[in-house]
């Protein structure tokens, strides 16, 4: 049987086949900014080592992961994924979990001891105060870069607030101190107990070429309660730093009463319990709604028998007798007292209202400037007022998460890399987001995530084991598969199938495809038919 004519015509026969000279638009390839990367306050590129999760090569993958981010078996756990509520897939069916892969990579690595290694030397010197999540991701970087590293550590464990803030039954200590133990054995040198008071020494006669300065935020913040004879006052700081130094305050009591309406506050509730504490009641002066703790976190305390009381503030104290007022919101949403009250009999109050720096050394740098709250002022290039001193985490004006903290740090770690060789480092053009508006959805089905498996009650209530147990590498490849690559050609040839006029041409594996614009008529169908929005019809050049 003869073939049909449009595949038999030799294209030189006839001018009739070079369609394009009539078109209005042409199709162009294009890489899209993925909604979760551009969510990341790490800054990773999340779909680069989804993408490699998926095809089932999970050291590529936690490699893409650790050159953004040196410690995804801590992040796993204890990041509150801002990049899972931009995903797309959640218009589909539900969010992709990033968080859990990302867990199952780092704990992958420790487990089969994947390691890096750093550029050649450079003979550059880096001082960094605080082995917090922030200074550690800048040593990691810096060292990757071939330069010397030190971090100055005033405690006698690194770690940070993710050793002394975070419990144990959200982030194992063998977890994080695995991460830990990889960047020093990159050549990071970690001096612990050595607090900093003279920085102006180790840039001066130390022969430090700079400094970052990440010290966190330490000391609990306080309010004025009147009291008369009260009984045990705590801060929560203190109680889960005991915690973690193995000297928990001596009995809590019966009833614990936490002020505040952080993380912070529902970790200290959830420790209280753990320490044998029958009631755990959480005061707070705004609504659930306004609450800033995390959804989940708040479930997650609810569902071990934390007690919350919204719209409620602490007048007075009186002994073992709290005076609380109940609150209520004007039209703007602020809480105003009503001039009801009732009384709650507790044994321990623990003061949850939020952390503050302990940066008073840097006062003694000419240059550098704080806020009225006693945050440092940084420029551009994170530098204070006082050169080749930087300043990162939760010491300047950011959002404090451990996740913020890294991503500062590796920010941090291309300013002072910059610095340090005369330069200056500029971030790359942002590509234009991939919205769920270029997404095909007709071309995907329902397959919601993965659940992780969560530790029984009883256990939850009387142990710091963890409580989220993660995902094993038969659901870890699932949720990774579950990507839509928005924004991103994964060479699905849908284009190349659809095309009326055979002008898609394949290039190769991991090549990509290319248009021949002899043939193609711009009719748009290559673009219509993208499932991930990697064709974009742009107007015919003149």
């Amino acid at each position: 049987m003869d073939k049909p004519f449009a595949i038999t015509l030799d294209i030189g026969t006839s001018l009739a086949n070079h369609t394009g000279s009539w078109r209005t638009q042409r199709p162009v390839y294009i890489h899209r900014l993925p909604p979760c990367n551009d969510a990341c306050p790490a800054g990773e590129n999340v779909q680069g080592w989804l993408q490699r999760a998926e095809e089932g090569d999970y050291e590529g993958a936690w490699r893409v992961l650790v050159r953004d981010n040196p410690m995804p078996g801590v992040h796993g756990r204890v990041c509150y994924h801002p990049c899972e509520n931009a995903c797309n897939r959640g218009q589909i069916d539900t969010t992709v979990g990033i968080h859990a892969v990302e867990r199952f990579l780092g704990d992958e690595a420790l487990k089969k001891g994947w390691v890096t290694e750093p550029a050649p030397e450079t003979g550059k010197r880096i001082a960094i105060i605080g082995a917090g999540p922030s200074g550690l991701s800048a040593a990691w970087h810096l060292r990757l870069m071939g330069h010397e590293v030190v971090i100055f550590e005033a405690g006698p464990m690194a770690g940070g607030m993710m050793r002394f803030g975070i419990p144990k039954y959200r982030l194992p200590r063998d977890i994080l101190d695995g991460e830990i133990k990889r960047i020093t054995g990159l050549g990071v040198d970690i001096r612990l107990n050595e607090k900093i008071e003279n920085i102006e020494k180790l840039l001066k006669s130390d022969g430090y070429n700079a400094v970052f300065v990440a010290i966190g935020a330490h000391l609990a913040r306080r309010t004025e309660i009147p009291a008369r004879d009260a009984g045990r006052i705590l801060d929560a700081v203190s109680v889960l730093e005991d915690v973690e130094a193995g000297a928990p305050p001596p009995l809590l009591g019966r009833r614990v009463i936490v002020y505040g309406g952080g993380n912070t506050a529902l970790d200290t509730a959830r420790t209280a319990k753990r320490l044998g504490a029958k009631e755990a009641l959480i005061v707070y002066r705004r609504n659930r709604e306004q609450m800033p703790a995390h959804e989940f976190e708040m479930e997650e305390a609810l569902e071990e028998g934390v007690m919350v009381k919204w719209l409620s503030t602490i007048k007075e104290i009186d002994h073992d007798t709290f005076k609380i007022e109940k609150m209520q919101l004007d039209e703007k949403g602020w809480p105003q007292p009503t001039g009801e009250f009732e009384e709650i009999e507790a044994d321990t109050l623990i003061l949850a209202l939020g952390q503050v720096t302990d940066s008073g050394f840097l006062q003694k740098l000419d240059g550098v400037e704080f806020d009225r709250n006693g945050v440092v002022k940084v420029d551009e290039r994170m530098m204070t007022g006082y050169r080749g001193v930087f300043a990162g985490g939760d010491m300047v004006p950011a959002e404090r998460t451990v996740t913020n903290a890294t991503g500062h740090g590796k920010q941090a770690a291309r300013h002072i890399n910059a610095y340090v060789n005369g330069e200056t480092w500029q971030p790359g053009e942002r590509h234009e987001l991939a919205g769920f508006e270029y997404i095909n959805k007709w071309y995907y089905t329902d397959a919601p995530h993965s659940v992780q498996g969560v530790l029984d009650m009883a256990r939850r209530q009387s142990s710091f084991h963890e409580v989220v147990q993660g995902l094993d590498e038969t659901n870890a490849l699932y949720e990774a598969r579950r990507c839509l690559s928005c924004g991103n050609c994964f060479e699905c040839d849908n284009c190349y199938g659809m095309c009326p006029d055979n002008a898609v041409k394949k290039l190769g594996p991991s090549k990509g495809f290319a248009f021949d614009y002899d043939f193609c008529k711009g009719c748009g169908l290559c673009a219509t038919e993208c499932p991930c929005g990697a064709i974009r019809m742009e107007p015919e050049p003149e």
